[in-house]
């Protein structure tokens, strides 16, 4: 089993800040409402908590810079 490497720090009240081994990452929102993350590899996710086993996600990837 592999070692991974994950942390996640709240820095202001609906703001996190996201560490892992090769990024970071910042995540706003969330409790009712869109979560919006986006990633220091250029990554933006969107994604939200439907009632029931329902979950809803959408992934862009864009180039770095």
């Amino acid at each position: 089993m592999p070692l991974t490497f994950r942390k996640s720090f709240r820095i202001l009240p609906g703001v996190r800040l996201n560490i892992n081994k090769r990024s970071w990452s910042i995540t706003t929102g969330g409790r009712n409402g869109p979560r919006h993350t986006r990633s220091s590899t250029g990554r933006r996710t969107t994604s939200m908590d439907l009632p029931g086993p329902f979950g809803w996600r959408r992934t862009t990837t864009g180039r770095r810079r």
